[in-house]
């Protein structure tokens, strides 16, 4: 379900929806995962639990027993001699009800 984040526009504030996932991660442990039912999203910062859940039941229309959430921190990459840093982000694992699955190739 897309969160509603206040923004000030003149004076008054304006709801603004803010959706919590981001895209699905894929990666070969991903795909994996996502024979055993399990899915994982790259989810806002801010969001939590209960809010990854009532989206991927909104948005895909499957039962979720369970949500796990991942802080991914920054890396320092270095090139040459600049150095810097890689974003850090969150993501969600959400275990599905057995016998449902989500087609990740049309989102």
């Amino acid at each position: 379900m897309p969160k509603e984040e206040p923004v000030k526009k003149g004076d008054r504030k304006e709801f603004v929806q803010k959706y919590v996932l981001r895209k699905p991660h894929i990666s070969e442990k991903a795909t994996d995962l996502s024979e055993g039912g399990f899915y994982v999203f790259k989810v806002e910062k801010d969001a939590n639990k209960r809010e990854v859940k009532e989206e991927v039941e909104k948005k895909y229309k499957v039962n979720v027993e369970s949500v796990k959430v991942i802080n991914v921190p920054s890396k320092k990459r270095r090139i040459g001699r600049t150095e810097g840093k890689t974003k850090g982000y969150k993501k969600a694992v959400v275990k599905i009800r057995k016998g449902q699955s989500i087609d990740l190739t049309t989102s």
